[in-house]
């Protein structure tokens, strides 16, 4: 097993093709297939599941990818942090509120300074994010957490490092037969629009709505923010969102909201982790700060 054939292998169950594969590689199909067929009889399992022209990873295969992208995320670092080049890829998480509202131009003033660093950009939820960062699939994120020494000890001891970044004002949106509420106790609907779980927002609305404790409410999982306020909108849920993002919509003037406080965005990345372009990355966001 070596890092060229991992990287066959990732290529592969990237594009879920021998031919696509190949051509991204600048191999001809032959040389995967055989490639991907000498790591099955290393490894003693099926990686990929092949239905004529189609192909789907296996359950090992897909168990088998997360260590590839693991060791190729390692060789990288391990290349530019003894090189001491800037360049390669920076691969970044975020919530989507903070890609939204806070990264477009301080990632394009870094692409500006940086012209070889390649910026890779995916959104989800702050506990997923954490997690993609522990293993190697990213490179740091943006995440949401209480601005405490207890969350910055609890990252420590996962062996991630965190600096805050931004202070977010979070909202509670209201329909217009809500309008009249004054604190989450008042409010009459019962149906809260937030992302999958794991999202830091959702978790703190769940509490503040007495969702957490078992209150009688249905949740509405959406992909985006502008979802979330045309459902608000329409009148069949509450929603909570930063004040940067609804700053940024056209939610309707009759859409209520109350205020739940405030909560911090952390940059975060694994301990240790000091790959030239990811230490400019972080400087530039202290310089933001300051």
């Amino acid at each position: 097993m070596d890092l060229e054939t991992l990287k066959i292998f990732d290529a592969v169950a990237a594009e879920l093709s021998i031919t696509r594969a190949a051509s991204r590689l600048g191999r001809v199909p032959s040389n995967i297939t055989t490639r991907v067929q000498h790591l099955e009889a290393e490894l003693g399992v099926e990686l990929i599941i092949r239905t004529g022209k189609r192909i789907t990873l296996s359950t090992a295969g897909q168990q088998f990818l997360e260590y590839v992208q693991r060791m190729l995320a390692l060789e990288e670092e391990a290349r530019h942090a003894v090189g001491g080049s800037s360049g390669g890829t920076l691969r970044i998480g975020s919530m989507e509120s903070t890609a939204a509202s806070r990264l477009p131009a301080p990632l394009a003033t870094y692409n500006r300074a940086n012209p070889a660093t390649r910026l890779e950009v995916s959104t989800g939820p702050s506990a997923q994010l954490l997690e993609q960062v522990r293993d190697g699939r990213l490179d740091c994120a943006f995440v949401a957490l209480p601005a405490s020494a207890a969350a910055e000890s609890s990252l420590v001891e996962t062996g991630l490092q965190g600096a805050p970044i931004w202070e977010e004002e979070l909202l509670l949106l209201l329909p217009a037969a809500d309008s009249d509420a004054s604190a989450p106790e008042e409010i009459a609907t019962r149906s809260l629009a937030a992302f999958r779980s794991g999202c830091t927002y959702r978790g703190i609305a769940e509490e503040r709505l007495g969702i957490a404790a078992g209150g009688q409410w249905t949740i509405q999982e959406l992909g985006s923010y502008h979802a979330m306020i045309a459902a608000v909108a329409a009148g069949s849920c509450v929603s909570i969102l930063p004040r940067s993002v609804l700053e940024l919509s056209q939610a309707p003037a009759d859409l209520a909201m109350l205020r739940l406080g405030s909560i911090t965005t952390y940059l975060v990345w694994r301990s240790g982790y000091e790959i030239p372009a990811f230490r400019k990355f972080h400087e530039l966001f202290l310089t933001e700060r300051a």
